[in-house]
């Protein structure tokens, strides 16, 4: 689940239609990649975030991203 894109969004009073108008998908496949039923594309999240007018990181990261280690396999 995209938690911060939801709040931005809402924040900014854009609907999902809105959004999936900006990147040029139906709504149904906006909203699986909000709820993380799939992925949004890199250049989406670009223009999702020149959108509401902030760094890509501040909308997609988790929250405790930088907490995440990465292990070797």
């Amino acid at each position: 689940m995209q938690y911060n894109l939801i709040k931005y969004r809402k924040f900014n009073l854009l609907t999902q239609k809105d959004m999936a108008n900006l990147i040029g998908v139906d709504l149904r496949t906006y909203a699986n990649k909000e709820h993380g039923d799939s992925q949004f594309k890199l250049n989406e999240m670009f223009i999702i975030a020149k959108k509401l007018n902030m760094d890509i990181s501040e909308i997609f990261l988790p929250t405790n991203f930088m907490n995440h280690e990465v292990l070797e396999a």
